[in-house]
This record gives C-alpha cells, structure tokens and sequence, in this order.
C-alpha cells in the first residue's frame, strides 16, 4: 500500500494496482451513501457533482493526512531500496508527501487493500467515515474550482489570471470561452454561458491538469 513505483523492480508490485481497485470501491461505497442519504433530495445530476467533490484528489489527501499516511510513507521510504533509483533518500519522501497525487493514490489503495481482506460489506462503512466531513462538505456547498486552483497555485507562488478569449451567439444566449493563466502559459480552458461559469470550469480543467502532473 506505501511502496511507491520507483521503489519497487516491478511496476505492479507498487500501490497503484491496489489504488486502482480501490478508486471503484470508494466511488461505489460513497454512492450508495448518497442515494440512501440524499436521493430524495438531490436529483442524478446533483449527487454526481456531489460525490466527485466527496472523492476528489484534495478530498483524499486530506484523508490521507487524517489517517497519518505521511509519516507511513517517510518510514516506508527508510526501510526499502530503489533497484532503479537507489535508497529512497528522506528528500524523494518528502517530496512524495507533499503530491496531492501520491496521497491521493495511496488513500485509495489503502481503500482496495482493506476491500481484499474484508469486503465491500465491511469496507464501505469505514469508507464513508473517514470521508464523512468531505462528503458534508460537499452535500452543504457547491466546490469553487477558482479559490481551490488559487490556493494549490499560492503554495508554489503562483497568481492565475483569466482571459476572456471569445464570445459567441446572440446577447440572449452568448457563450463565453475563458483561459486561465499562469505567467504567459494557459493551464486550463472552460466555457459557460456566462464569464464567471466559464472562470470556474477553465480553473477546473487547470486543477485536473496540474493533479496529473503532480
């Protein structure tokens, strides 16, 4: 569950295999939540926006932290040897603890390791506890991708902008295509029927980015 890919001779003995399995167990045990929860009162359309925020890389690094995961890793990190890099070094840890995509990773292979050992029967209720504060979030509050994108972007002392770059259709019923920038380089593109719809999806599609190259 801890042994990251370049720690390991064998891609498949890492935690991404277990990641992998865990991601469905996790949106399957929130789902179920949901549609007993609050499916008389939130439509299909709602309870999906609902769960990808419950489940969305930031939610499961802060479960990660939660559940001490940092320091599992930093101590997994001392005790294996890298066939392909060498030692794992305390820097290549802490630079591992401090990915949102690591974290998030390792949550959900915790997450498949946990649904091997006891089943979904077991798991799923331990599941919506520990994502019980992120699933209440989400349920209480839509998620603003544009404060969400500022705050991952201040921790590197980073400020995006957002660029209108064209307007289409009739005043009735115009379209808007937005960027967001970083510096001179776009990192993410989105479109609304209005600036502030098109903002939030343009800052979207930048957070999904930089989650994947993380």
């Amino acid at each position: 569950m801890f042994t990251h890919a370049s720690w390991s001779e064998r891609r498949s003995d890492s935690y991404e295999r277990l990641a992998f399995l865990g991601d469905s167990v996790l949106s399957l045990a929130v789902s179920t939540h949901l549609f007993q929860q609050e499916g008389d009162r939130f439509g299909a359309g709602r309870l999906t926006k609902v769960r990808a925020q419950a489940v969305s890389g930031r939610a499961c690094r802060r479960v990660a932290e939660q559940l001490r995961v940092p320091e599992r890793l930093r101590a997994m990190a001392r005790e294996r040897s890298g066939p392909r890099s060498g030692p794992p070094t305390r820097q290549s840890a802490d630079e591992l603890v401090r990915s949102e995509r690591v974290l998030a990773s390792i949550t959900e292979a915790i997450i498949g390791a946990c649904y091997l050992e006891f089943g979904f029967e077991t798991t799923a209720p331990a599941v919506v506890d520990a994502f019980r504060e992120e699933i209440a979030e989400a349920t209480q509050r839509r998620l603003d991708f544009k404060s969400a994108l500022q705050e991952l972007l201040a921790r590197r002392g980073d400020v995006v902008a957002y660029v209108v770059t064209a307007e289409e259709g009739p005043p009735h019923d115009r379209t808007f295509q937005v960027v967001a920038q970083v510096d001179d380089s776009v990192v993410g593109r989105g479109s609304g029927r209005s600036k502030q719809d098109a903002e939030q999806q343009a800052a979207r599609a930048a957070i999904e980015a930089l989650e994947a190259a993380a």
